[in-house]
């Protein structure tokens, strides 16, 4: 811990490095008073419009306290006043900056403001294909994976692509085609979902609701700053994710021609780019990140930078776009304030997965859930635990008595002769 008291600091500081971020004062949202502690900002279009005769998805309960420690609650500017100011002008209205291995909070605006996730909602996806799929096996298209809205891989008729193939193109471009083609090998699109946010709630991503697998504005859709950032934590633990996620380029499989299309031609392989500008420009340690905007999302991105053997990790959420497109220099303030911070500078704390030991008796088993700061600890036994400790006693007091009287009967043994 610092040794300085953490305040809440004005959302626009002023003093930073000149060639980090615009002269030019960009505004940037309000949010101490915590407009979104409970639901997300609203939509500018009917995305989230239920089907008639649908309920529309109340939303996520709030915890009673703040998950990764009581600070986080607080909903404006949190920092350590002897760091320095933060990053003047960051347009986005919640955002993170952490230590990635560590886990300590470094400096957030509405860490746990309720926010869409856009695109950064596919690291959890890729969470669970990781975890069901073998990456080896090989897919056929359907004309709803090539037909989904947004960005897309490119995939076609006629076309096969392994797993791998689609989890790269959904990390690397953000491909919505390949997100429909993985979500129907995990069940289907409700099944997926379900999938995933029953992953998010054992991350303890208690704002993460995913509404659509690709990011896709949907109703009841949410996340937070500090959710992407335990659920990239959790995918960069990954030794495939960390391969696929650093890739600038990726060579993606074509398809033949369509024989339903006039004068249509082959089409072959092809190699994507990254939608992540600053693996594409070649920023110093720049590990990986993923990319996602919507219109009720706006610009959102999770990603982490090493350097000197410390990894340093940012979330933007709701950003503002604004004429120069300083989103990514934003960002690089944001990671250079990160690395200026010594290691023991800490608002808060990213939680690890809950974890879980068993521990076997005879005709009992007894799993305890560690859970972190901030989250109820839950218990689960297959026989009551102080009824097995009170056996143990009675059948210690017994052996005890048994061994007293045999040594007194020896005793007396020993007296008459």
């Amino acid at each position: 811990m610092v040794a300085a008291s953490i305040v809440l600091l004005p959302p626009l500081a002023t003093a930073v490095p000149a060639a980090a971020v615009p002269l030019t004062p960009i505004p940037t949202p309000v949010t101490d008073h915590c407009p979104h502690r409970v639901g997300t900002p609203p939509p500018v279009d009917e995305s989230e419009v239920v089907a008639p005769g649908a309920t529309t998805p109340a939303p996520l309960p709030v915890p009673d306290s703040a998950v990764g420690g009581d600070q986080l609650a607080a909903c404006g500017v949190l920092a350590d006043p002897a760091l320095g100011p933060v990053p003047p002008n960051l347009t986005s209205a919640g955002w993170l900056i952490a230590d990635l291995d560590s886990g300590q909070v470094i400096a957030a605006k509405d860490a746990h403001g309720r926010y869409r996730p856009a695109s950064t909602i596919k690291v959890l996806l890729a969470l669970v294909v990781l975890d069901e799929l073998d990456l080896d096996t090989v897919v056929a298209p359907t004309p709803e994976d090539w037909a989904a809205e947004g960005d897309s891989c490119g995939m076609g008729p006629g076309g096969h692509y392994t797993n791998r193939d689609l989890l790269t193109g959904l990390l690397v471009v953000s491909g919505n085609d390949c997100a429909n083609a993985l979500a129907r090998q995990l069940g289907g699109v409700e099944e997926t979902l379900t999938k995933m946010n029953a992953k998010a709630r054992s991350l303890n991503a208690l704002d993460t609701r995913a509404a659509s697998p690709s990011g896709l504005d949907a109703a009841g859709m949410s996340s937070s700053p500090y959710d992407l950032a335990i659920i990239f934590r959790e995918a960069m633990g990954n030794s495939t994710f960390r391969e696929l996620i650093a890739m600038p380029t990726y060579r993606f499989p074509g398809y033949p021609k369509r024989p339903d299309v006039p004068d249509d031609k082959d089409h072959p392989a092809y190699l994507m780019q990254t939608s992540n500008h600053l693996m594409l420009e070649g920023y110093p340690g720049m590990l990986g990140g993923k990319t996602g905007y919507t219109d009720d999302a706006r610009k959102t991105f999770v990603g982490a930078t090493e350097r000197d053997g410390r990894r340093i990790l940012v979330v933007q959420m709701f950003g503002l776009t604004v004429a120069d497109d300083s989103y990514w220099d934003q960002a690089k303030a944001m990671f250079e304030y990160g690395f200026r911070a010594p290691p023991t500078a800490t608002v808060g704390q990213l939680v690890s997965a809950t974890a879980t030991t068993e521990t076997t008796a005879p005709n009992a088993a007894t799993t305890t859930t560690a859970a972190p700061t901030g989250t109820p600890t839950v218990t689960a036994t297959g026989t009551d635990q102080p009824t097995r400790w009170s056996i143990r006693i009675l059948v210690g007091l017994v052996a005890a008595l048994v061994a007293i009287g045999l040594l007194l009967l020896g005793l007396r043994l020993i007296a008459r002769r």
